[in-house]
């Protein structure tokens, strides 16, 4: 913050003498005009460019963070039948149950661009589904399905609002859909966050960790 005020503060001084040697200079007096009007001009430059700086280092951090999305916990219940508690970054928690040898979590996302992107708009997003998979294609065509949904909006749906403010400001930049899947495992503990290209999945135990090791 103290950095943006130096920035302001040095851009409004630049301006200042700027103004003040065109005055000199008005009356004629050139030297001192001169050294003020260029001095002025130095110090809106240097501001510009210190602000530019920062506003790429600032970009570049908000490019290379994950925004922690939901924790998944899997107890197997059967052969190829679990049950995930899935524990959710912003509040609230799902217990399911899934059917096949992997778990797929699917959701849209949004994001920002230009002046959206200047205010600290985040990326958006909103969980679409939560699946089952089988590793045999034969099972995976035949075999029991379970797919819930989980784009519950009560209320005011935020996204559609953003959507419909896309139709007058151009700050949206793409909306696309994202999934990830891993294997289920009794005991895996998975986390899910939001990265620049979408969902990102990893283990986060070592049930989790042995169960990806014989996936692969």
């Amino acid at each position: 913050m103290i950095y943006r005020v130096l920035i302001v503060v040095v851009a409004l001084l630049g301006l200042y003498l700027f103004y003040a040697g065109l005055r000199r200079l008005w009356k004629r007096r050139f030297v001192t005009g001169s050294l003020q009007g260029m001095t002025g001009l130095a110090l809106m430059a240097s501001a510009a460019a210190v602000f530019l700086m920062l506003l790429n280092l600032h970009t570049y951090a908000r490019l290379t963070h994950e925004q922690p999305l939901v924790e998944m916990v899997f107890t197997k219940i059967a052969d190829q039948h679990f049950r995930t508690e899935m524990s959710f970054a912003g509040g609230g928690v799902r217990v399911l149950e899934l059917r096949g040898d992997e778990w797929q979590l699917d959701a849209q996302v949004l994001k920002w661009k230009g002046p959206a992107n200047l205010f600290g708009a985040d990326t958006l997003y909103r969980f679409d589904r939560l699946s089952g998979r089988y590793r045999d294609i034969a099972r995976e065509r035949g075999g029991q399905r379970t797919i819930h949904d989980l784009n519950e909006n009560p209320g005011l749906d935020t996204w559609r609002v953003v959507r419909w403010i896309q139709r007058w400001l151009n700050w949206v930049d793409a909306v696309y859909g994202s999934g990830t899947y891993l294997p289920m495992a009794d005991g895996a503990r998975f986390r899910v966050s939001l990265g620049t290209q979408g969902l990102i999945a990893r283990p986060a135990n070592d049930a989790a960790e042995k169960a990806v090791a014989r996936w692969r």
